[in-house]
């Protein structure tokens, strides 16, 4: 059986300007799944910086707070129990509109890869 708690997570920066932690992701865990899981933060006024992933899928699941969010020339916004499916090559990023942080779940198939993401002009 393998639990984690949040609370033990060590939080980093992504290139995005995302700050995560892992979850679950099978190189860390040494456990065989076909995905990996973030929680990600985003502070007031932060925003993820324009980027894709070439060919994993991501699906965000909003935790708190409010955000918009951008998937290619579309933008919505969304808020916590919303779930958001980003397709592969999809250039994708997330601005937070609360005073208060945006949390959110990163569900990524195949599991994230660093050099399957690239930053957008």
């Amino acid at each position: 059986m393998l639990i984690k708690s949040i609370k033990d997570c060590n939080y980093f920066q992504t290139s995005d300007e995302t700050t995560i932690c892992e979850l679950l992701h099978p190189k860390n865990e040494k456990i065989k799944m076909g995905c990996s899981i973030a929680h990600a933060i985003l502070g007031k006024d932060e925003a993820s910086l324009p980027h894709r992933l070439k060919t994993s899928v991501e699906v965000y699941y909003i935790l708190e707070g409010k955000g918009i969010m951008h998937i290619d020339n579309q933008s919505e916004e969304v808020k916590k129990g919303d779930v958001i499916y980003i397709p592969p090559g999809s250039v994708q990023w997330i601005k937070n509109r609360e005073k208060s942080s945006l949390k959110f779940l990163c569900v990524v198939t195949p599991p994230w890869n660093e050099k399957d993401e690239y930053l957008c002009d």
